[in-house]
């Protein structure tokens, strides 16, 4: 570990890197309730709160449910409010994930993708995160534990800015990232907190002088109006994110947008996807790029609110494009980064074909020569235009 200024490069997991980001940020009140493979985020971050390292009020609560319950009492009466779940933890949680919307409380979750039961997994998939992916919280997808680092301080001031409102949620990959080490760049603990600034909630059930109503009846005459303003919340954030993610380049030399572009410029065939997955693209892309073959990626770093115009600009002059899903919308047309691409390409007068590739169900390994394969396949004419299809899976 080498430090330089208050500034620290430490080898850590991503549920360390997570872990530790929390303990800068310094929350008011964490409510959570272990689960598998993010366990260790709340684990680590009780001994901080048990060596006197943070001044938060750590609530061990009977279940994921009551986690969330305790957090939206929490940010209900004005408190910088955190958790962190995976899998059924945050399924358990989707009921309380709702009213936190509607109640526009900024709380921010660590979640560890994996897979949702039956049968039983504990391995990753995006499953559990795209289950709540219509609830109305932010959704932010890490690459590798740097950025989920990055991630968790950024959607403090994401989550609390004025025109936004929103809990909001930075994911990893369960094992992959949370249990794999690798440097991470750490901000001084003053930097950070200069970052996020002082949480100044917009009301608060405690005061008294200023009484308000929290979770009332809200039937014909305004539920529409409110759900509507959740959309324009979510409108605002797109702008809110990438303000956030400049501004913490200027301070960590670490960028950040909506989403991000590898070698997509004169690409003739790209990839869509989120996640550990994109680090995996990234060294397939090289390979093929000294074969001469002209490919790219498009990585989506805010799944929601979805960036439709930066992804119809991105992929804007490919000639075939393919979505690499880690989910799966059984039922539907295709899983669910690809119905989001194909729509928001569909009525453009130019736009590239759109695949999709449903792969790693349940941590099924995807490794370079897969992803190879779809870009081989691509440029030898062997995908169908708005085609979906199983990769590496057993027929």
């Amino acid at each position: 570990m080498s430090e330089n200024q208050g500034r620290r490069i430490a080898a850590q997991t991503g549920n360390e890197a997570m872990a530790y980001a929390m303990k800068q940020i310094n929350p008011d009140v964490v409510a959570a309730y272990p689960i598998t493979p993010a366990t260790e985020i709340v684990q680590i971050f009780a001994q901080y709160v048990a060596d006197g390292q943070v001044k938060t009020e750590f609530v061990a609560v009977e279940s994921e449910h009551s986690a969330m319950s305790a957090c939206i009492g929490s940010a209900a009466a004005g408190a910088r409010t955190m958790t962190g779940t995976s899998s059924q933890g945050l399924a358990l949680m989707y009921e309380m994930c709702y009213i936190a919307v509607g109640l526009r409380l900024p709380i921010v979750m660590a979640d560890v993708n994996r897979a949702l039961s039956s049968p039983i997994n504990i391995h990753c998939d995006h499953s559990d995160t795209m289950g709540m992916r219509d609830a109305g919280w932010i959704h932010l997808f890490s690459e590798n534990a740097q950025e989920a680092y990055d991630n968790m301080i950024q959607a403090v001031r994401i989550a609390e800015h004025p025109e936004v409102q929103l809990p909001t949620v930075a994911t990893t990959d369960g094992f992959i990232i949370s249990h794999g080490m690798e440097n991470v760049e750490h901000l001084a603990d003053d930097e950070v907190q200069k970052f996020i600034g002082d949480y100044k909630p917009q009301y608060s059930i405690l005061n008294v002088k200023k009484p308000i109503t929290v979770g009332a009846l809200n039937l014909q005459d305004y539920y529409f109006e409110h759900r509507r303003a959740l959309a324009d919340a979510q409108a605002s954030a797109l702008e809110v994110i990438k303000n956030v993610g400049r501004e913490f380049g200027r301070i960590s030399g670490r960028s950040y947008g909506l989403t991000e572009a590898y070698r997509l410029d004169d690409a003739e065939y790209a990839v869509v996807a989120l996640g550990s997955t994109c680090g995996t693209a990234r060294v397939v892309i090289d390979t093929l790029r000294a074969k001469g073959d002209k490919v790219g990626l498009l990585k989506i770093r805010s799944f929601r609110p979805f960036p439709k115009d930066e992804v119809m600009a991105a992929l804007f002059n490919a000639k075939f494009v393919s979505v690499l899903d880690r989910s799966d919308s059984v039922g539907g047309y295709g899983g669910p980064v690809f119905t989001e691409v194909r729509s928001a390409l569909y009525g453009q007068t130019r736009k590239p074909p759109v695949a999709d590739f449903i792969y790693g169900l349940g941590g099924r390994e995807i490794d370079m020569e897969m992803i190879e394969q779809v870009f081989l396949r691509m440029k030898d004419g062997q995908v169908k235009p708005d085609s979906v299809q199983y990769l590496g899976v057993r027929e």
